[in-house]
């Protein structure tokens, strides 16, 4: 039996972390390599060229990697951060309540569900998740004063989200929606946003790369739900898993993740052809002016071609493990492995895939 600390440490569901995690890391690289000067230039320091550009926080990058995050607010990611793990612990919280005293994880296997167990009183765990929501709101506050306002509309539709997947009276997560909205809020709407807290825009080829962090999720959402098939067909939770019948839901997770290494793939092509892939050199004789004719003068183009993002591909190879497992008829707890198999490659794939993106603008190794 977990002590008082651990069961709220098993409830929040660590192996579902990732999906929080990575759309702010890969909204992160994509905002701190986009051109803040304009479309057609990398970022380069126009004036003042032999003084060392430093972070917000001090911190110095090799010279190839260091003008690339001269314009990340490190204070917005780190509260961006905390919205994004407040909502998914706040949604996991909300969900063992929920299911809970609805009686749905009387008979479930997976991660320990601290009211089905009888371990901690539904109250207590429905504070909770008004707490972890009351957090991401508080930070999300601070952003939107920083940023746009707009940003309070967004989040509350997060939270009543987040609340409604399987909480109300009608949970959309026991109408087989939890997929799409998972896709909306922790891919498209969490890495756009990222993106958009730090540079005020959201260039194209973001859209791409928060595509496939969007059905990363998907999968991780699917790897679970397949796993309680059997569990939630005999409750009444109708997910998009128990309506599509173990043998075609595993279909569904294995075409999530083809759809990573698409918008992985997208991703690259975008970068490897687009001008924001241009190395930028400047003239060691160049004297520090103004106006346009100036800075023409002062760079000089140089196309380069550049499949770093492809790294994220790397961080899928370890589900070749599970595949099988997928496939067959296993159910219950012989799938066990699969959620935490698919939370690491969602976080190994996250983590290659920014190094990549960063690798791309930084024109490494040249």
């Amino acid at each position: 039996m977990p002590g008082p600390v651990k069961r709220w440490v098993e409830g929040a569901r660590p192996k579902t972390l990732p999906a929080a995690l990575v759309p702010v890391l890969v909204g992160a690289s994509l905002a701190a390599t986009t051109p803040i000067h304009g479309w057609w230039f990398a970022y380069a320091p126009l004036s003042g060229a032999t003084t060392v550009p430093t972070t917000t926080l001090g911190l110095r990058f090799p010279d190839w990697l260091q003008s690339e995050f001269t314009h990340l607010n490190w204070i917005r990611l780190l509260l961006t951060a905390i919205v994004a793990l407040s909502l998914q612990i706040g949604v996991n919280y909300a969900n063992d309540y929920s299911d809970g005293i609805k009686g749905t994880d009387a008979d479930r296997v997976g991660p320990l569900r601290l009211v089905g167990s009888g371990l901690v009183p539904a109250a207590t765990v429905k504070r909770a998740a008004l707490l972890c929501f009351a957090v991401a709101a508080v930070a999300g506050l601070i952003l939107a004063a920083a940023t746009s306002w707009w940003l309070i509309a967004i989040g509350a539709a997060a939270i009543l989200s987040a609340w409604g997947y399987t909480g109300g009276p009608k949970p959309y997560g026991y109408l087989g929606l939890g997929e799409l909205f998972v896709f909306i809020f922790f891919g498209l709407v969490a890495t756009l946003g990222t993106v958009y807290i730090q540079i005020g825009t959201i260039p194209g080829h973001a859209w791409l790369a928060a595509t496939a962090v969007g059905f990363a999720s998907v999968a991780l959402l699917e790897a679970n739900n397949i796993r309680d098939v059997t569990g939630d067909t005999a409750a009444g939770k109708k997910t998009l898993a128990v309506r599509l019948g173990r043998a075609r839901s595993s279909w569904l997770y294995l075409g999530a993740e083809a759809m990573v290494a698409l918008g992985i793939i997208a991703t690259a092509v975008w970068s490897g052809t687009l001008s924001h892939a241009t190395r930028i050199v400047v003239s060691p004789n160049f004297t520090p002016c103004t106006g346009k004719g100036c800075v023409d003068a002062m760079v000089n183009a140089v196309p380069q071609q550049s499949w770093w993002p492809l790294l994220g591909l790397l961080g899928l190879v370890g589900l070749r493990k599970v595949v099988g497992l997928v496939r067959s008829p296993a159910e219950g707890r012989a799938l066990l492995p699969l959620l935490g198999a698919t939370g690491k490659a969602q976080l190994r794939t996250g983590l290659l895939f920014s190094l990549g993106i960063v690798l791309t603008a930084a024109h490494w190794p040249y």
